[in-house]
């Protein structure tokens, strides 16, 4: 049995009430989930918490509308709700704080911001990358999805898919670049 598939079974069997299938469910998704939402929180554990268990809460409430020989499969569709719900989140931390939410620029420039907060390590880098680029970034090239999946997930064609990689893992080189040299 596929993967997919499988996933599959235990929604049916969780929609059933089998609290083990829901349990192997959340042992199956759950931790790369939290990774994810880790990494689009900028490390903030407890947002990235309430992101997965709201993901897990949308799941549970629409499971017996589930169509398990639709389009998506089980963990893209969750993946696509924990990207949004961690942007969503972000977005309105900024409108609280009077900020605008940042969009993905054609091609950012390095703000001081920018520089400061690389401070010499991978995972600053990728939290000063637009949200759209460290997305993608982190869903192809950390957690192994394909552009096709990440597509479904983002909302958006694989050609976007590819171009926001590109961006963001040239943006990313330059990032550790000036890292490099800052520290020289």
């Amino acid at each position: 049995m596929s993967e997919a598939r499988e996933e599959a079974a235990w929604l049916v069997a969780a929609q059933d009430g089998d609290g083990r299938a829901a349990a192997a469910l959340v042992d199956r998704l759950g931790p790369k989930l939290l990774a994810f939402a880790l990494r689009m929180t900028g490390g903030d554990r407890p947002a990235a918490e309430d992101i997965v268990q709201e993901a897990f809460l949308r799941l549970w409430s629409r499971t017996k509308r589930w169509d398990p020989d639709g389009p998506a499969r089980l963990s893209t569709w969750m993946g696509r709700v924990v990207a949004n719900l961690a942007i969503d989140r972000a977005r309105l931390a900024k409108r609280e704080s009077g900020g605008e939410p940042e969009l993905d620029p054609i091609d950012p420039a390095p703000s001081v911001e920018d520089r400061l907060a690389v401070g010499g390590s991978l995972e600053a880098a990728l939290d000063a990358l637009p949200d759209r680029q460290r997305q993608a970034v982190l869903l192809r090239l950390v957690h192994g999805y394909s552009n096709t999946e990440i597509a479904e997930m983002m909302g958006c064609g694989v050609e976007a898919v590819e171009s926001l990689t590109a961006r963001g893992k040239r943006r990313l080189s330059q990032l550790l670049d000036e890292t490099e040299v800052g520290d020289v």
